[in-house]
């Protein structure tokens, strides 16, 4: 089945309002790439002079949308596309790996799943569109899924796409951009950390000081901050405490003749990550109320 132009754009724009997920990865899959590397960067173009949309980490799984061009494949990483070095990926046509979570997409007719990859199987069941399954396999342009009543089975990748969680959407009605992506995920990155000491002049990744902090965590993403919290103030572009997102820099000063005496990485929720000078160790606190929102002073968008 082909859906027609108008109606394949009003599907995905129904999804964009609803879901987090890949609008126009719908297109079947070529396989499932394995990162061979210890990080590989996901780009939105393929050019390592292009932007930076996420990286990945040595093991993650990819899924391939389009053969290699130049060097590049074209590829859905957690719910992001773009492109990533074909040097630095396994690909093969069958695998059975966790992708993730896909959403039926048929502009309202039903999706069947069938019990091998392919029209010449046998129908187990049917999906409804904006059903959400989990997608536990790859098979030449067929995924293979398991729905939420537990039957398995495999359906065409051109009717599904991914997305990041179970219940097809985040919950506040609209898309998280690829730059919201990647500050998720230096956010679960930079939660590794909690707990780890506070020392002056740490680098990581067995101690940190503020700054060391923040450094380190945006080097393993492929971006380079200045050293110290002052020099930070020239990475990235300014913006609001009103407007802050997930993977902003935020700093504070109490004292002393420096611009700032502090950073951290805000998280999301009011809510920010850092080394803390107080506890000696990385920390989650709050920057609405109390202390650090009294001391709270500036704020830099790197993503």
């Amino acid at each position: 089945m082909i859906l027609p132009a108008k109606l394949m754009r009003t599907a995905l724009l129904t999804v964009a309002l609803s879901a987090v997920c890949v609008v126009g990865a719908s297109a079947a899959s070529v396989g499932a790439g394995t990162v061979n590397t210890d990080a590989l960067r996901l780009r939105e173009e393929a050019s390592t002079s292009s932007t930076i949309l996420a990286t990945a980490s040595k093991g993650d799984t990819v899924v391939v949308l389009e053969e290699a061009k130049d060097g590049w494949y074209k590829v859905d990483y957690k719910s992001v596309e773009g492109y990533m070095s074909a040097d630095y990926l396994t690909v093969a046509a069958k695998a059975d790996v966790t992708i993730g979570y896909g959403l039926v997409q048929t502009g309202g007719s039903t999706l069947n799943v069938r019990s091998g990859p392919g029209t010449g199987y046998d129908k187990v069941t049917s999906l409804s569109s904006g059903a959400v399954v989990t997608i536990v396999g790859i098979d030449n342009g067929w995924y293979k899924i398991t729905t939420s009543g537990g039957i398995t089975g495999y359906v065409s990748s051109e009717y599904m796409v991914t997305c990041k969680d179970s219940a097809g959407s985040r919950g506040d009605g609209t898309v998280t951009p690829a730059a919201s992506s990647l500050g998720q995920q230096i956010m679960d990155y930079a939660k590794q950390y909690l707990g780890v000491p506070y020392v002056y002049g740490g680098n990581g990744p067995n101690s940190f000081d503020c700054s060391g902090f923040t450094t380190y965590v945006f080097r393993h993403f492929g971006y380079t901050l200045n050293r110290t919290a002052t020099g930070q103030l020239s990475n990235g572009t300014s913006v609001s405490k009103s407007e802050l997102q997930p993977g902003d820099l935020v700093f504070f000063k109490d004292g002393g003749s420096k611009p700032v005496s502090h950073v951290g990485i805000y998280i999301g929720g009011g809510q920010f990550i850092h080394a803390s000078t107080s506890t000696y160790e990385v920390r989650i606190n709050d920057l609405t109320s109390g202390y650090y929102n009294n001391v709270y002073v500036y704020a830099r968008r790197v993503l």
